[in-house]
């Protein structure tokens, strides 16, 4: 099946640096957010995608009533997720957050589902780690009926059961869109075909190609389990400037400050600029000038065979008007860009 090519962009509401140097309030950054919605509205951007977190380092903690703001100040923009944690969230209300999203934007709700490489929402409302993987599995199924059923029956561990339910309101064109962020694992990959259902791939380091197992193995399960051939996305970091060196010394400080913080959480390395900038030039990093952002976007399209790719647009403390800057270049030029080069 031949599929659409859409461009996008994603974030996560880094807390951003004001002029003189000190973190913006979180408030601030969201409505710095608006701003930036509305430039990807107005320059063409296909999609943006707001990721859901609970921790210092961002602001989007409730991502479906920023994005019912930026419904109204746009026109055409598709507006989703990257990701909903399901996890720690009930599918009934999933389901009706973004039922009324898709309403009052006309049709432009798209929710992504994950886990999350984060865990904080888990103590938040009370959840348990140990039940990590049969939360997401029981709450996808569950999700999944909401999606395909008007009325509703289902039983599993996690609640009492559903019996002949109705959930409102309902979506009056078509069926919402949902994909499911996949990290790189065979079994999420397994999954997202099981529930008929398009997969994103977040690929935030490396070479892209090494994901094309990955890719494989979702066209073969899905002739093997007879579904049709869902949309294929890939979400991974970037930022765009004038040249590839602004964009490169733009990006370096506030990269490395986030990379090093969440390394020492996790146990990575500290990053060194030798590595940033073999990242930048043939890894899962799309920082430069708009040709050669193309270039590298259009290469990973035609190496996994996507019908979407969405730019990370923002990664530390970036400064707003940086933001800002990326989201037109991207609009106005990376993107007429990889259309023509792939048209090619």
């Amino acid at each position: 099946m031949t599929q659409t090519l859409e461009l996008g962009l994603d974030t996560f509401g880094d807390i951003t640096e004001a002029q003189d140097g000190s973190l913006k309030h979180e408030a601030d950054v969201l409505r710095d957010l608006v701003e930036q919605g509305v430039l990807a509205d107005e320059t063409g951007v296909d999609f943006l995608g707001l990721g859901e977190h609970h921790r210092a380092d961002f602001a989007i903690s409730a991502p479906e009533i920023l994005m019912s703001f930026l419904a109204a100040r746009t026109r055409q923009i598709k507006l989703g997720t990257s990701v909903t944690v399901l996890s720690s969230d009930d599918p009934i209300r999933v389901f009706q957050r973004f039922s009324t999203l898709d309403a009052l934007s006309g049709g432009r709700a798209e929710i992504t589902l994950g886990r999350g490489s984060f865990t904080e929402s888990f103590p938040l409302f009370g959840f348990k780690l140990d039940q990590y993987e049969v939360l997401f599995e029981q709450k996808l199924d569950l999700l999944s009926a909401l999606l395909n059923n008007e009325v509703v029956s289902w039983s599993g561990q996690i609640r009492p059961p559903l019996k002949q339910q109705r959930v409102f309101p309902r979506v009056q064109s078509k069926p919402l869109t949902c994909w499911i962020g996949v990290g790189g694992s065979p079994e999420s990959v397994v999954r997202a075909v099981t529930y008929n259902m398009p997969m994103m791939l977040a690929i935030i380091g490396g070479n892209p190609a090494r994901f094309k197992p990955y890719v494989e193995l979702y066209h073969q399960a899905c002739a093997q389990m007879g579904h049709e051939v869902k949309p294929l996305g890939v979400h991974s970091p970037g930022h765009v400037a004038e040249s590839d060196e602004e964009a490169l010394e733009q990006l370096w400080p506030h990269y490395k400050a986030f990379h090093d913080r969440l390394g020492s959480e996790r146990g990575w390395a500290p990053m060194g600029k030798e590595a940033f900038i073999q990242e930048a030039r043939g890894g899962s990093l799309y920082a430069g000038a708009p040709e050669t952002v193309a270039r590298r976007i259009t290469k990973t399209i035609g190496t996994l065979g996507l019908s979407r790719f969405d730019l990370k647009y923002a990664t530390g403390t970036m400064p707003h008007s940086q933001l800002m800057k990326s989201i037109e270049l991207y609009g106005t030029k990376v993107m007429p860009l990889v259309r023509e080069m792939v048209a090619g």
